[in-house]
């Protein structure tokens, strides 16, 4: 299906670029549906996970994943104006308490059953790095990183309780060439508990 046919599926408005002022977030860009399809088929979401989609705009990988995989996500944007839109969205849909949605800075938001995270480049590595050790520290997860950035790629390889679990190629979905159209997938390992750990050894 086409990008309006998932839209008009779904019973929500996704589709368009919003630009941003903030030079650490990103301009609001959804991403395709062909992509989250390849990540549903993917078994790395289930039905009982609890996904949080940082940089979420207008919803798309809230509304999607809820429908398609029947997981809970959460959905969190600094943009007044896009939780505005995907509040609407989440009306239109009929998904109710399935998503939630949250105006505030990734970085202050505070973690609470959501054990899967998705990343599609949402702001500057400087965020992202904090980001990351706040989910650590509330205990494991998983990353889930699209089309990702070489300096995402490059600070987690440096970090120890990141591991690397799969790669989804889609290259196939768009022209083959570009290699960054892929799903990098990690498990977090808890950083409260290595901490915890590393008090009990000394």
């Amino acid at each position: 299906m086409t990008e309006r046919e998932w839209d008009k599926r779904l019973r929500i408005k996704t589709i368009g670029r919003e630009d941003e002022d903030n030079p650490h977030y990103s301009p609001y860009e959804p991403t395709p549906y062909s992509v989250l399809q390849r990540l549903a088929d993917s078994g790395h979401v289930g039905r009982k996970d609890r996904l949080l989609d940082y940089g979420c705009g207008k919803g798309r990988v809230a509304f999607f994943m809820a429908s398609v995989v029947g997981c809970r996500v959460t959905g969190i944007d600094h943009s007044r104006k896009l939780i505005d839109m995907a509040k609407e969205n989440r009306r239109a849909s009929g998904l109710g308490d399935r998503v939630w949605l949250e105006c505030c800075l990734a970085e202050q938001y505070e973690v609470h059953d959501e054990n899967v995270f998705f990343f599609f480049n949402p702001f500057s590595v400087k965020v992202f790095e904090g980001v990351v050790r706040r989910i650590g520290t509330r205990g494991a997860g998983k990353l889930i990183l699209y089309y990702p950035s070489d300096e995402y790629m490059t600070w987690l390889s440096l970090v120890p309780e990141v591991e690397p679990i799969d790669t989804i190629d889609c290259r196939d979905l768009f022209n083959g060439k570009n290699d960054r159209e892929r799903i990098e997938v990690f498990r977090l390992r808890s950083m409260r508990d290595l901490t915890d750990k590393m008090g009990m050894d000394e």
